[in-house]
């Protein structure tokens, strides 16, 4: 391609896309700056505004550090034929496919020869090319085959078994050639083999009843290739290093009263904490505080099997009725779990915090530590509750709607209350005013709790109580987070950052412009701080409205990442922040702790030279399972969901519209949760109008319109558990009457003049 024409300074955003798109090479750093003709300290600045451009939804890196357009594909990339239709056509995706923004490109494969002599399943080196709305693959070479599994349910026709597949993706059935012992109606993993005409299915493994409620952590563990058994190598291992004792010369802490305060459900506890007034006269007022975390580095050395098991699962992964755990389960919950009346190996951070919250030091050692007693949350907020108000009696919180009793089983003593609950309230007070004052992102949003009967029967979903006995345990884990960061600092040791950073301005200006729909200003002359966008909801107040402005809010985001650069914590409205408390489900915490093994010089089990100069690729790794656990917990979530509320399919539900676009609206059912689509093809017979930046859809002849957060009625018409899907209908039935026009949807950039304005500054 012809050489852009020099300019002083750095390309515009605009000529990097036009340079990195129209580029028939593979386009990097060092090519761009020789394209634009950069000076060195320009470079410097290039590097720079590519991050941005990542950061901001831009533009992607591809493995070999090239770059290419968000939601597009690199110019060479590895793909997996899916599917070879009935003409000859060969399709595939791409083999590795990270753009959050944009959904998975499905490529025409373009081979030499008249007769394809691709299958499904195979993988090819390839070079892409962007062809109108599509994108076309031109095979260089074809790699070593990968196992093409697909998750689906059989069905039995009259012509044999066929498989359907459970993603919302797959459309076709496929003929299965071999069913192995699996039954109609079973859940199964197949494989795709053949060509056409006659691409079939032979079923691999037999999954079980896909309607049964622990199935559908099973669909969501195969449906994104999460790992959920360990190698034999490992699980040895694991047993073998289980066994080693504790190792001299740790601190001992089992004089202290630690407790651990976790879910009632925790199926591991990394963290424990204690805290007392500080004798020092220097810090008159201020607190003592121990943050126990389980030692995970002295069990889990780098380069072990266990090491490299937890390292290609990035994290554990948490179903209503399982968890898939990054560490074998005699490690995970049993030598590393911080349990009561066991002594355990812990990394102590131990904090001096003053009156006013604010850290005054830390210090991190090997320890043993013997938990007084590990307590629900609800259990401890009951206790201390009960402590503090003398007509209050021990008993019973309201869950989501559910009474949630104290557990039985657990011994309520006085000495414990006084010498445990009571001064780790006093110290959270001191760091709550902290919190205050630097005033992090604030947004009240519900996590929706599965509960389940002993066969896993789904009996209850709702939204999950906050209480503060969750804020407690929270302040003291950002308070250690904070220690291991700094203290790593000021050894100049390698730290693997948990960053957040602020908003792309692309996003502001898009919630700037969704905001002035209800008339709420927001300037972006000024430093966006959190505090920024908890002021606005201060303003909002309780109107009908402020859900939708806090998920917008939310939308506007950049997304948590791991990384070795520090770039600070956005939402907590902290300078430096890493992940320390939770090593047994985390990789990034373990990282951090052979970091402070090595920099503090705590023994063995330290951080390697190898793994301090990969901490970039390692933390770009671990982000992306990360994400990929999100996915799987959430889909799992809407399947309980949508099986929960199949008994009411035909009934009218309350709704909260979550999103509108040209096609239709999503709402989710009030309380519990659920997403499903409401088509604007079922909206009658009229002509509804998308407006893009209200996000509404509004009725040109009635001027009726359905925008985002509204609460509305609607009638359940399909809830599919094996999907997760929802739809909805309008409570008098489906769509337009018979001989009318159906429904169109004319897109519009701005307001259409018919829109009324909704939404006052409260007073």
């Amino acid at each position: 391609m012809p050489k852009p024409k020099r300019q002083p300074g750095l390309p515009s955003r605009q000529q990097i896309i036009d340079f990195i798109t129209s580029s028939s090479t593979p386009a990097g750093k060092r090519e761009i700056a020789k394209a634009f003709g950069l000076t060195a300290q320009e470079k410097i600045a290039l590097k720079a505004l590519l991050k941005d451009m990542a950061d901001e939804g831009l533009i992607d890196s591809a493995p070999g550090r090239a770059f290419h357009k968000m939601g597009g594909l690199p110019k060479v990339t590895v793909l997996r034929i899916t599917d070879v239709d009935d003409g000859g056509n060969v399709w595939a995706v791409p083999e590795r496919w990270d753009a959050d923004a944009a959904p998975m490109p499905k490529l025409r494969v373009r081979e030499r020869g008249k007769r394809s002599a691709l299958g499904v399943g195979d993988r090819i080196l390839a070079r892409t090319e962007e062809a109108g709305k599509g994108w076309i693959a031109h095979p260089m070479k074809q790699l070593a085959k990968g196992d093409e599994l697909m998750l689906g349910v059989l069905r039995k026709e009259a012509n044999g078994l066929w498989l359907e597949g459970v993603e919302k993706r797959e459309r076709r059935q496929y003929p299965v050639s071999d069913a192995g012992d699996a039954e109609p109606g079973d859940l199964v993993l197949a494989e795709k083999a053949g060509r056409p005409p006659r691409i079939t299915a032979r079923v691999t493994e037999r999954l079980g009843d896909p309607f049964a409620p622990r199935s559908f952590s099973l669909i969501a563990i195969h449906e994104h290739g999460i790992p959920d058994t360990f190698a034999d190598e490992a699980l040895d291992e694991a047993e073998r290093v289980a066994k080693q004792p504790l190792g001299e010369g740790r601190e001992d802490l089992t004089h202290l009263p630690i407790v651990a305060i976790d879910p009632a459900d925790a199926r591991d506890h990394d963290d424990a904490v204690w805290a007392v007034p500080d004798d020092d006269p220097g810090n008159a007022g201020g607190w003592k505080a121990v943050v126990a975390i389980a030692d995970v580095s002295f069990y889990v050395r780098p380069g072990s099997a266990i090491d490299r098991e937890a390292r290609r699962r990035g994290n554990s992964v948490y179903f209503p009725d399982r968890v898939v755990p990054m560490l074998p389960e005699i490690l995970s919950a049993e030598v590393c779990s911080l349990k009561t009346g066991e002594d355990r190996a812990a990394l102590a951070c131990h904090l001096q915090i003053g009156k006013d919250g604010q850290l005054k030091g830390w210090r991190f050692t090997r320890a043993v530590v013997r938990i007084a007693a590990n307590i629900a949350y609800e259990d401890a907020q009951a206790a201390i509750d009960a402590s503090t108000s003398p007509q209050r009696k021990l008993g019973s919180h309201e869950i989501g709607g559910d009474k949630v009793a104290p557990d039985p089983s657990f011994r309520w003593d006085d000495g414990l209350i006084e010498t445990a609950l009571k001064p780790l309230w006093a110290c959270w007070h001191a760091l709550a005013k902290a919190r205050d004052a630097r005033e992090p992102l604030d947004l009240d949003l519900p996590e929706r709790r599965v509960v389940l009967d002993e066969k896993g029967r789904i009996m209850s979903v709702a939204a999950r109580e906050r209480l503060d006995a969750h804020r407690l345990i929270e302040d003291y884990m950002i308070a250690a987070n904070v220690a291991a960061a700094k203290a790593l600092e000021a050894k100049k040791a390698p730290v693997m950052y948990r960053v957040h950073e602020p908003p792309a301005r692309e996003k502001l200006v898009g919630l700037k412009d969704y905001l002035e729909t209800y008339g709420v200003k927001l300037a972006l002359g000024q430093v966006i701080r959190p505090a920024t966008f908890n002021h606005i909801l201060d303003w909002v107040g309780d109107v009908d409205f402020r859900p939708q402005v806090m998920e917008q809010i939310l939308r506007s985001q950049t997304q948590a990442y791991y990384a070795p650069a520090n770039h600070g914590h956005f939402g907590l409205a902290l300078g430096s922040y890493a992940h320390f408390t939770s090593p047994i489900r985390r990789y990034a915490d373990l990282l951090v702790h052979r970091s402070l093994v090595t920099a503090y010089g705590l023994g063995p089990g330290g951080l390697t030279p190898d793994e301090a100069a990969g901490m970039e690729r390692i933390g770009e790794a671990i982000s992306r399972l990360e994400r990929r656990a999100m996915e799987a917990e959430r889909d799992t979530i809407d399947r309980y969901v949508a099986a929960y509320l199949a008994e009411r399919v035909g009934e009218l539900v309350e709704v909260r519209i979550t999103g509108v676009t040209n096609f239709g609206f999503f709402a989710t059912v009030d309380g519990i949760g659920g997403d499903g689509l409401m088509p604007v093809r079922d909206l009658g017979g009229e002509y509804f109008r998308y407006d893009e930046t209200a996000k509404k859809l509004v009725g040109e002849q009635s001027g009726d319109e359905f925008t985002i957060g509204q609460r509305l009625r609607l009638r359940l018409a399909e809830s599919n558990p094996v999907s997760g899907a929802l739809r909805f209908e309008l409570p008098e039935g489906k769509g337009a009457a018979p001989g009318s026009r159906p429904p169109r949807v004319l897109k519009r950039r701005g307001r259409p003049a018919n829109i009324r304005h909704q939404g006052k500054r409260r007073k």
